[in-house]
């Protein structure tokens, strides 16, 4: 499948815009570029870009955009946020990939989506904040049953339950990579003008 060089598509991502009033509760930080990138990168590797693409929890359309850009011919944002959709909707105006790309105002746990074959690629909250543990295990659920193939980002150390609910699900994770996010300060909790959160990406195909 044609598309941008890895480097090439990191630049055009980097115009895109981030959210105007991030919500701590919903843990909202921009996938960085370069990241983005690299999942588009593997993805068309693995040729999983020639289905319909699924972003859920797509914020402000990082992921979403980067798949269209990369190839993608079908892609779905899915965001409970409708702000956040807003900024997602001119962002992908902004590089020329509004005609690829539709948006979806819901919860990732009551999606209306009727999909069961799609690649789904996820940045969801990781269940930082208090009353928000295992928030990424929801996206997990809806992946299982949406996709053939996910790529999910994860807080570090998740292998095992990541791995574990994999299998518990008909699905095989496949593909296992480590990933720093620089996070600029947005939230008055933040203590630092900046942080290195640390991630990792995986891919799981489902049967």
């Amino acid at each position: 499948m044609a598309g941008p060089s890895r480097r090439t598509l990191a630049r055009t991502l980097e115009t895109l815009s981030d959210f105007d009033a991030p919500t701590p509760e919903l843990e909202q930080y921009l996938t960085p570029p370069d990241l983005a990138s690299h999942v588009c990168h593997v993805a068309r590797l693995q040729g999983d870009l020639e289905r319909r693409v699924v972003d859920l929890g797509t914020g402000t359309g990082m992921l979403a955009v980067a798949t269209a850009l990369a190839g993608a011919e079908c892609v779905v944002g899915v965001d409970v946020d409708r702000a956040a959709l807003e900024v997602a909707r001119e962002n992908a105006r902004r590089v020329g990939r509004s005609g690829e790309l539709e948006w979806v105002c819901a919860d990732v746990t009551a999606h209306p989506l009727a999909v069961t074959s799609a690649t789904v690629v996820s940045n969801p909250p990781f269940g930082a904040q208090y009353g928000n543990r295992h928030a990424d295990r929801a996206f997990l659920e809806a992946a299982c049953e949406l996709a053939e193939v996910s790529y999910t980002f994860h807080n570090e150390g998740s292998k095992t339950f990541v791995e574990s609910f994999a299998s518990d699900h008909g699905g095989e994770l496949t593909h296992a990579f480590q990933a720093s996010f620089s996070i600029e300060r947005r939230f008055d909790f933040h203590d630092a003008t900046e942080r290195t959160l640390e991630t990792e990406l995986f891919r799981i195909e489902w049967s």
